[in-house]
Order: structure tokens, then sequence, then C-alpha cells
């Protein structure tokens, strides 16, 4: 049976008909953050409650620990140069592994105070670091610890490239969560997951005009997601947007028109393009990982 709803004929482009939704594995507490590696053929993503990252192999399936303490790690990517970066929920900060192994701290406070807990993040091809801070992970122990937030606000941050500056560059947000540029960098897509835990809060995703001061201007509502909330997210080639949801994922065209479904036996949390011709979407379920191969290429590597 076909995961693929067609909402729009714009959709059928995209799906193939003859391809099929993969369990690829299970028993994980909440999925999040997976990020492709293609000279490792791998996959990582974060196991956030079980406090660790998880490998699956592509070329055996096997899937092993990656880090056995992450900090409650989340969102996940790739810099220019190959190397993870990951939002930790624990420390409370961004930080990139570097080719030796060693951690280094990107960034863990906005003008002296400690972050909430960075969610999720993207690097630009300039090399500025775009990540969000929600407070999820300081919200229970569950997800990283019970504390205060000492900048008292969910907002969204630019680390720079070249000395490390953490500006603001969004703060009206009610909860930040995955975000994306768009093919050309022009927009930036930020979800706004609100929605939970305030059933009267947004669950949408908006987009940005990116200046060349990499500051944003011009915020719409691109998209309401529903049923669930939008969570990570991707963009294709020709800027659809393959969010996550409450049935599965959905797919954005540029002009917000949902086209279609893939739908998923769990509330999906995030989602990456992967394989060697990036046509391959692994999706972060609940408490499994899936892939279905689609008839679009990532935009972006990672």
């Amino acid at each position: 049976m076909t995961p693929f709803e067609s909402l729009d004929d714009r959709f059928r482009r995209y799906s193939l008909p003859n391809a099929y939704l993969e369990k690829l594995h299970t028993g994980m507490r909440w999925a999040e953050g997976p990020v492709y590696f293609a000279d490792l053929r791998c996959l990582i993503f974060s196991d956030i409650p079980s406090n660790r990252m998880l490998r699956w192999d592509e070329e055996s399936g096997n899937v092993t620990v990656f880090r056995a303490s992450s900090n409650f790690s989340n969102g996940n990517t790739r810099d220019r140069q190959g190397r993870l970066v990951t939002c930790e929920h624990r420390e409370r900060r961004v930080t990139r592994t570097e080719l030796s192994g060693e951690i280094t701290v990107i960034a863990d406070r906005y003008q002296g105070k400690r972050l909430n807990s960075p969610n999720d993040v993207v690097v630009k091809s300039d090399g500025s670091i775009w990540f969000t801070d929600p407070s999820y992970g300081i919200s229970a122990e569950y997800e990283g610890g019970k504390v205060e937030s000492e900048i008292g606000s969910c907002n969204v941050y630019r680390v720079d490239p070249v000395d490390g500056t953490v500006s603001l560059v969004a703060d009206d947000f009610s909860r930040p969560n995955g975000l994306a540029f768009s093919p050309d960098e022009s927009v930036l897509y930020i979800a706004d997951s609100g929605f939970w835990p305030d059933p009267s809060g947004p669950h949408h995703i908006r987009a940005f005009t990116v200046t060349d001061g990499g500051r944003l201007a011009s915020s719409r509502v691109f998209a309401d997601v529903t049923p669930g909330i939008p969570d990570g997210f991707r963009i294709d080639t020709d800027g659809n947007v393959w969010t996550s949801a409450g049935d599965g994922v959905h797919c954005l065209a540029p002009d917000g028109t949902l086209l279609g479904k893939i739908h998923v036996p769990e509330i999906v949390a995030n989602l990456c393009f992967g394989g060697p011709a990036r046509n391959r979407l692994f999706i972060c379920g609940h408490s499994s990982l899936y892939s279905v191969y689609v008839n679009a290429r990532g935009a972006q590597v990672p």
C-alpha cells in the first residue's frame, strides 16, 4: 500500500507509486535530529530522553550507539567542512564535533545569559550558524533538566562565521523549532510549535527574507500544519518544504499549498534527505526510524 496521498496534482511528480515506507529501526523514546553522512554512508540521529545518539549504517542496516551520553541532544546538521553540529538540551548549548572527535562549544550564552535549550540548527553557505532556542529542554527532566530560563523568552540566533558572535535574529516566537533555508538562501523558514504545550498557540511555519547583513525581515506565515505541529523539516531543489506533522510528512509548495502527504504510523518529529542521490527521506517517528524514496532531491548538503 502506497504511503503517498496526493492533494494537489503537482504532488504526483514527487511521489513514487512503487515506493513504500520502510521501518529501519525502533525502540527509541523520542527520535529526532537525523543527519545523513554521504561520505560514511550512515545516518546519525538523536534519542533525546534516552540521552544518546544513534548511528544507522546504510550498507548493513545495523544501528549502533554513536554517543552514549549526548547531553540530551536534539537537532543535528553538518557544517561546510563536514563536521557534525549538535544542539544539546542538558548543557544548553550548540556544539561542533571536530574531525578528531574533540567537541567545540559554538554557543552557550547570549549577552552573558545561558541559552534555554537549543533545538534545531542549520549552517548557511557563508559558514554562519543559525539555531532555535525554545524551552522544551528546560521545562522537564525528561528532555534535559528542569530549570528557569535566564533569558526569559524563546528566540532564534545567528552565530557569526568570523568572530563567533551570537546575534538575536528573531524574538517574537512562542516556541521556535525547525528551520531551513530556501535553495538560494534568500528565505529562512522557521517553525513555531507553540501549540505544544499550549493548544491555543501557533502550529505554523513562518518565512523570512534574509538580508545581506545576516538579518531577517518581512516575516509572514508560510503555512499552518495540522494535525500536530511542524517540528523539523527540509527543502528540496524545487523549493518545496517537507515537514513533520502529526500524521506523517507534509509536502508544501513554495507558495504554501499543501501538495500531499506521506503517511507514517507515528507522530513525526524530524526528517532529512539522504542516500547517494539525496532522494531518500529519512523520517524520525516517535519511537522508530523510517525511510521512503521520493522523486525529489534535497536542496542542501546536509
